[in-house]
């Protein structure tokens, strides 16, 4: 019980830091709506096949949104020299880990619920009626997402062009979950069960568990150089 209220003390100070500055949430969501109707104009209206294009139109504007706002997971500790507090304070490294990565969650689902009512506005889909299937998938993509970009966020603190740095490391990693949630998707919204596309949510859990674990284990050791 101590380690999982260590955990959300860490997650509550990221979200009450993100409730009076607002410093990652509107931005990311902006930009991923602008992607979004990036896309929405290149195709034709009326276009019948417009709807196979919606789950890597979705997982693009997620991405990159996504990235823009881990990429800011570490800014506030590193701009004012709070990192070296956390390091110092008496918590498990993979606790605050923990507790990164749950923020960036909460952050990140809050994006896919707006990238996601922006893709069945603009692009015509009826998403309701498959929101069940939907979220198993998205959820899981979303928990991996963090569980790679907080490490890898935590990895390029220190690192003097980490903007730059950060996309090159970070995206060759994240090619499979991004690939096995496309695919997925795609079969949901042709009207399968998850039964159906139950491989690639296998490949989902699995990344999900192997970088949880590597993030856990690693992370002592990232934060540290």
């Amino acid at each position: 019980m101590k380690y999982l209220r260590k955990v959300l003390t860490v997650t509550a100070k990221d979200l009450r830091i993100e409730a009076r500055s607002h410093d990652r949430v509107p931005s990311m969501v902006v930009f991923s709506l602008i992607v979004i109707v990036i896309f929405n104009f290149t195709f034709e209206p009326g276009l019948e096949n417009r709807a196979s294009f919606a789950p890597g139109i979705l997982l693009v504007a997620f991405s990159f949104a996504g990235l823009l706002g881990l990429s800011r997971s570490f800014a506030l500790e590193r701009e004012h020299e709070a990192i070296q507090g956390l390091l110092l304070a008496p918590i498990d490294r993979s606790a605050l880990y923990l507790g990164k990565m749950l923020s960036n969650f909460i952050f990140l689902i809050i994006i896919m619920i707006f990238s996601l009512a922006a893709l069945g506005f603009f692009f015509n889909i009826g998403i309701f009626p498959l929101m069940h299937r939907i979220w198993a998938i998205l959820g899981l993509t979303v928990l991996g997402f963090v569980a790679v970009g907080t490490l890898y966020a935590a990895m390029a603190t220190n690192i003097r062009l980490r903007e730059i740095l950060l996309p090159i490391l970070f995206f060759p990693i994240i090619v499979p979950i991004i690939i096995a949630a496309v695919k997925a998707l795609d079969g949901v919204f042709l009207g399968q069960k998850l039964a159906q596309v139950g491989s690639w949510l296998k490949l989902l859990v699995a990344y999900d568990v192997i970088f949880i674990i590597i993030g856990i284990l690693t992370f002592e050791y990232v934060i540290s150089e």
